[in-house]
């Protein structure tokens, strides 16, 4: 049995389709195909093919967790979860793991230092909603207080922020209603009560 082709495919520009004997037998990806030192005219046995059908089902596996992980940083967690969704054994899991720590792609207090700036960004949010968010993925108590530390971000002013943006809509002109609102955005009772007596 030859390698009688390697193409790149057109749909997964990093991937290339490997023909033996003239028939498509599996892909693997730029890297796998340099690791695996495959190419053109190599003989190959019976069970080298099986081999490298198994290894390209790995190696599509890790493609797609490459692009989960990459899109936007992800807790080791949800990793784990997402690998369970695909259906992927442990060994594969643990695999795929590994190569992601190689690339930087596993690290929970990136994850948490990369959660809390972009939630910062986007709106006023307290830091008992920031540590219920981030326990939620399953980050260590250890790490959401360090990350914590390190943030300069003020809560009083965070608070009266948003008091201030809220105050503007119609339904939180009355002051229950904006601070059950507050209280479920996890301020303190005595946090509200002071904030909404220094913005009035």
């Amino acid at each position: 049995m030859i390698i009688t082709a390697i193409k790149q495919q057109v749909r997964a520009k990093g991937r290339y389709s490997i023909y033996v004997d003239s028939q498509y037998a599996f892909s693997l990806s730029a890297d796998a195909l340099l690791t695996e030192h495959i190419v053109l005219g190599q003989e190959l046995s019976v069970t080298e093919v099986r081999s490298y059908k198994r290894l390209s089902e790995q190696d599509k596996a890790a493609d797609l967790a490459i692009s989960y992980a990459v899109s936007r940083r992800r807790s080791r967690w949800e990793l784990y979860d997402y690998f369970r969704r695909k259906g992927w054994d442990e060994a594969l899991q643990q695999k795929i793991i590994a190569r992601l720590e190689r690339l930087g792609l596993v690290d929970d207090e990136a994850f948490a230092e990369a959660w809390v700036r972009n939630r910062r960004l986007l709106k006023a949010v307290s830091r008992r909603r920031l540590v219920q968010e981030l326990h939620q993925k399953h980050v260590a108590d250890e790490l959401i207080e360090r990350v914590l530390r390190r943030d300069e971000t003020s809560e009083h002013d965070v608070l009266l922020e948003l008091v201030v943006r809220k105050r503007k809509q119609t339904r939180y002109q009355d002051d229950t209603k904006l601070m059950q609102y507050l209280a479920r955005q996890g301020f303190g009772y005595d946090d509200i009560k002071a904030a909404l007596v220094g913005t009035d």
